[in-house]
């Protein structure tokens, strides 16, 4: 409740939608909406139009606005989110939050109508390689207009807050990413594809350089495993460099593409014999936190972000970007089947409270409170 006994008005916009689940940030609007709508705050969320065939304009207690885009695969995000912020700064809100540093240059026009805001700026997207030139410009110069122009900024690791301290000085408010952990998961859905359980690794993520599941296949095959090794994730566009890794030969590779049922993909998470983390970019990782709730043990690219999520070693080991060392690592977890247990057994401890949802509802719920009373 706001100060005055009226229902708090949250405005959120900046991702796919709701209830749209199809990556981080859709995830994190369903999740915190939800707990949101429990805890009495009036929830709006800024839908794409072209996404939703059906349109009802209240979903499980959440409002739901279905604004245009530009249809370009360039401009539709940008272009959605400054329709719904223009739609938001006329309507009756107490905060908009957005999410992903891309619309960073916005909180100008919530400015001009005095509206308070947050951002949740995510990863280093100027450094992805998929944006190159002119993307990574903008990306780097939007994250700046993001520190200058919205209220509050918020980063999912103290990694994260470090790095715009340093290259933005400013400082910006940690909440992390929830988890949903899963304590047993039934084996059946992965007979779907041949799988046995711990007979096979496992990479989940989009198929994009920056997820280094082409550094993984390589180091993979050098090895002497006779287990599977399991690609679960694609591009959803035409993609030269996807397409090549589809092709690589040989009978343990195995890409399965997108996995939509969420019990077959607990299934595979759960019963694989390690979980590859070749994400190289950003925060607290969705895929990461998934491994941790299912009980995986983890095989992680050597990075600060990784290093933070994995407790400096507690919850899996490293490996460095280059495949001979993914090779060893390959054959040091067979080597050590008693290791890979004890990782399974503790992985699910590493989920401290920073990445619980409702914990998580908490900290967003007092900073929208903040921004609303001032």
């Amino acid at each position: 409740m706001g100060a005055s006994g009226k229902k708090l008005k949250v405005a959120i916009m900046g991702a796919k939608g709701y209830p749209y689940v199809y990556g981080g940030y859709d995830t994190m609007i369903r999740e915190l909406g939800e707990r949101l709508v429990a805890k009495g705050v009036h929830v709006r969320v800024y839908n794409h139009r072209s996404l939703f065939p059906k349109k009802p304009r209240f979903v499980n207690g959440i409002e739901c606005i279905y604004t245009p885009a530009i249809e370009t695969k360039k401009l539709t995000q940008l272009s959605h989110t400054f329709f719904s912020m223009v739609h938001a700064c006329f309507s009756d809100v107490d905060v908009i939050f957005v999410v992903n540093s891309g619309n960073g240059p916005f909180g100008i026009i919530a400015r001009i109508f005095r509206k308070p805001t947050a951002i949740n700026v995510d990863g280093l997207e100027w450094l992805r390689p998929k944006w190159k030139g002119f993307g990574a410009k903008y990306f780097k110069w939007a994250s700046r207009m993001a520190t200058k122009h919205y209220d509050q900024i918020i980063n999912d690791s103290d990694e994260m807050r470090r790095v715009y301290l340093e290259l933005f000085n400013k400082d910006s408010r940690v909440i992390a990413y929830g988890a949903n952990p899963r304590e047993s998961v039934d084996a059946a859905p992965i007979k779907k594809w041949d799988l046995e359980s711990r007979d096979y690794f496992l990479i989940v993520g989009r198929l994009v350089p920056d997820n280094n599941a082409e550094l993984i296949v390589n180091g993979f095959l050098k090895s002497d495993s006779k287990r599977k090794l399991v690609i679960v994730g694609d591009v959803p566009f035409e993609d030269e460099w996807s397409n090549r890794l589809k092709q690589v030969q040989d009978p343990r590779l195995f890409f399965i593409g997108y996995v939509t049922d969420p019990n077959e993909l607990a299934a595979l998470y759960s019963h694989c014999y390690a979980y590859f983390h070749g994400h190289e970019f950003g925060g607290t990782n969705p895929a990461m936190l998934k491994a941790l709730g299912y009980g995986c043990s983890i095989l992680a690219l050597d990075t600060p972000f990784n290093q933070e999520m994995l407790q400096n070693g507690k919850h899996g080991w490293y490996f460095q970007k280059e495949p001979q060392s993914v090779k060893e690592i390959v054959e040091k977890a067979e080597a050590e089947p008693e290791s890979m247990d004890s990782f399974r057994n503790s992985a699910r401890s590493g989920l401290t409270q920073r990445y619980n949802w409702d914990y998580v509802t908490e900290q967003y719920l007092e900073v929208f409170e903040e921004l609303a009373g001032k």
